[in-house]
């Protein structure tokens, strides 16, 4: 793997707000070296698997991890976490789910399509960016993901 070229991070968030917010958690977390941004399913597909604007880009670099929200434009979350776990190359990427939906259904057919963990958004600022600062730490730090072969 080119470590000059990984990305540790995808963040998938349509929201203005809440992507700065994670932002923001993120870098005073010291954790935002390689974030790339998604602001839509149709995007964070296309990043992942080096398709459209993303074209020729080395699956093998990344990321470490997806932090996906569920309602987004284009593709929802939902058919983007089916796409990555459903394909041998990125089912092993650990993704959280950071949502506003409390749905049940959405919970239940997250952690079937193989989701990691699914952590509804606070509504209070500051512990949305503690939820947001705390997930880096452990996925990016903590966390040790299996040796994939290349």
């Amino acid at each position: 793997m080119n470590d000059t070229h990984a990305v540790e991070l995808l963040l998938v968030e349509d929201n203005p707000q809440d992507l700065e917010l994670a932002l923001r958690a993120l870098r005073k977390a010291n954790l935002a070296n390689r974030i790339q941004v998604a602001r839509d399913g149709a995007e964070a597909l296309d990043f992942i698997f080096g398709t459209g604007p993303f074209a020729g880009r080395n699956i093998t670099d990344g990321p470490k991890m997806i932090l996906l929200d569920l309602k987004l434009p284009k593709v929802d979350g939902l058919a983007v976490l089916r796409r990555v776990k459903g394909d041998p190359r990125t089912k092993v990427i650990p993704i959280v789910v950071l949502t506003s939906s409390k749905e049940q259904r959405d919970v239940v057919e997250s952690y079937q399509l193989g989701v990691n963990s699914y952590i509804v958004k606070p509504v209070n600022f500051e512990r949305f960016a503690e939820a947001v600062r705390d997930l880096g730490l452990y996925w990016l730090l903590l966390n040790q993901p299996p040796k994939v072969e290349e």
